[in-house]
């Protein structure tokens, strides 16, 4: 029976230096291996052109190279660009790149659909296939950054995991993914530009604590109880307020690294002053930098709606007025559903 060959790129260098070794090349190619694996961003061997041809059929016959590939690209009126990338066993997965006057931000996703069933978020209404792999996840980032250096003449200066899936149910592969991001040898990007979004595990944020990651987290609350939030983000039953104030406080004792929360505002369900006042409370509790109200953007299955605009003045009025540091973030990408909680493949 046939064995799968191994993807190239789970190979840590000192492999392929003994892999080529044994194929009498000299030390140095390894080093020209590795560099078109993650420095120079080769998607197929063929890339890896200061190699022989020999050699690269030799990597073709040994090894994979599952890469992801862009299959369709929307562009919004507001500048705002959503891809839908095709992973190599043909499944489907969104990233945005979101231009700003001092940034370009790279929204990526963790996982193909997802399994927490937000009821505001068109990805909860999918089915989850799989995890993302941490190669799959860089690819993303890869390609958002050439877009962005193509569109703006300038490379990516962030990157959100706010994308499709949860990031925390895919651990191993975020982390992996940001340490190759942030490698000299890969994109050489700041951990501090990096926020990784959770909806809430508890277990995991704990986690990222003891590992003494250096990036920042971001946490979906979108509403200030446990019924409430329980009714909109099932994940509440195991993950309760209580245990994520704890866990976020571990998280900042363990790191000292930025926390902040997202609430999205829902008409006549999170949206009243004493929803606010409850908010206040939560962040009072943690040692948090921000509060992003967010603006609902509607999607099919949803009954949400979006609260009028003298109702999200009074909410952020009243966050400021209580010394809450609070920004409302307008939508980018509605007209292409690809705003906040609009990705699913629809494209």
């Amino acid at each position: 029976m046939k064995t799968a060959k191994r993807n190239i790129r789970t190979l840590t260098k000192a492999e392929i230096t003994e892999y080529l070794g044994g194929l009498g090349e000299p030390k140095f190619r390894a080093a020209q291996v590795y560099d078109w694996l993650w420095k120079k961003h080769a998607f197929e061997f063929n890339d890896m052109t200061n190699l022989s041809k020999d050699l690269r059929s030799k990597l073709e016959a040994d090894f994979s190279f599952p890469s992801l590939r862009i299959d369709t690209t929307q562009q919004s009126a507001d500048g705002t660009i959503k891809n839908r990338f095709r992973t190599f066993d043909n499944h489907f997965v969104e990233g945005v790149l979101i231009p700003a006057t001092e940034r370009r931000t790279a929204c990526v996703s963790s996982q193909i659909g997802c399994s927490l069933s937000c009821k505001f978020c068109a990805t909860g209404y999918m089915e989850r296939e799989r995890n993302l792999e941490f190669d799959e996840i860089y690819d993303q980032v890869v390609l958002l950054n050439r877009q962005s250096e193509k569109t703006h003449e300038k490379k990516l200066s962030n990157i959100v995991f706010m994308g499709m899936g949860e990031p925390l149910l895919n651990y191993r592969n975020v982390l992996k993914s940001i340490e190759r991001i942030t490698s000299a040898e890969g994109l050489g990007m700041s951990p501090r530009r990096i926020t990784v979004s959770t909806a809430g595990v508890s277990k995991m944020i704990k986690q990222l604590g003891d590992d003494k990651v250096k990036f920042k987290l971001a946490l979906s609350l979108h509403a200030a109880n446990d019924s409430k939030r329980h009714e909109i983000m099932p994940i509440n039953d195991t993950n309760n307020i209580r245990s994520l104030i704890d866990a976020l406080n571990y998280f900042y004792k363990q790191t000292g690294n930025e926390i902040t929360f997202e609430y999205i505002l829902f008409q006549n369900f999170n949206d009243s002053l004493k929803d606010a006042d409850e908010l206040i409370k939560i962040f009072r509790q943690v040692p948090a930098d921000l509060v992003n109200i967010i603006e609902y953007n509607p999607i099919e299955n949803a009954i949400f709606s979006k609260p009028e605009e003298e109702t999200v003045t009074a909410f952020m009025k009243h966050l400021e007025k209580n010394r809450v540091n609070a920004r409302l973030r307008r939508s980018r990408g509605k007209d292409i559903d690809a705003a906040c909680g609009q990705l699913a493949n629809k494209n």
